[in-house]
């Protein structure tokens, strides 16, 4: 679990089938072999490491649900540790599962901010709500808006959010990783399964009704 606080930029080293190996820039993360780490919003388990580097396993199902696919030596990548128990939760909870993908269709700068506008798959749109929060490129933002129409949102960058992170040079066009706040998703879970339950009633209903003659 992370909480979308960017520690320090990472640069990649290396990219190959099923890994990849960044290194440190700004400053080094004290790691351990096996522990998680936030690569872009992606969390990653990590196989070995330096003072200087480490390697992570990037799964085939990673790959298809995130930008990590497209990642080559010298990108710039944000890095977060897994967060502590006990741990300010500073920004909100991100659990590193990328929902999907999107694409940056605007940007507008205005006095000590950027504001991003971004196109999320369509299927994403529902979980994403004004002032809620969202992680992208696994950077906690609020939602500072919605566009139903055009099927986008955007949010606020802050100069110290954009120095610290790889939003300093997002361009339009892009792709970014996205992960909704997770609990859209288990209110959903609940509401389909309230649905479930009624329409198994429902049907039960209506066998015991046609089993006593009624119809």
């Amino acid at each position: 679990m992370f909480t979308g606080l960017i520690e320090t930029l990472g640069v990649v080293r290396a990219a190959g089938t099923g890994f990849l190996e960044i290194g440190f820039t700004v400053k080094s993360l004290e790691l351990d072999i096996g522990e998680s780490i936030s690569v872009d919003g992606v969390c990653l388990s990590i196989t070995a490491r330096s003072k200087e580097w480490f390697r992570a396993e990037v799964s085939r199902e990673t790959l298809v649900r995130s930008t990590l696919q497209r990642k080559r030596p010298g990108a710039l990548v944000n890095l977060e540790r897994a967060l502590r128990l006990g741990g300010r939760l500073g920004g909100h909870i991100v659990q590193g599962h990328v929902d999907g993908a999107g694409r940056v269709t605007n940007l507008a700068a205005g006095l000590n901010q950027m504001l991003v506008w971004v196109e999320p798959p369509k299927r994403l749109m529902a979980y994403i709500a004004e002032k809620g929060s969202i992680a992208v490129d696994g950077v906690s933002l609020t939602v500072a808006g919605l566009d139903t129409n055009e099927g986008c949102f955007s949010v606020v960058v802050l100069p110290l959010t954009r120095e610290h992170t790889t939003l300093q040079s997002v361009k339009v066009g892009e792709s970014v990783n996205l992960e909704v706040d997770v609990l859209a998703k288990y209110v959903e879970r609940l509401l389909d399964a309230k649905r479930e339950a009624a329409a198994v009633k429902e049907r039960i209903s209506l066998d015991l009704l046609q089993e006593h003659g009624f119809f």
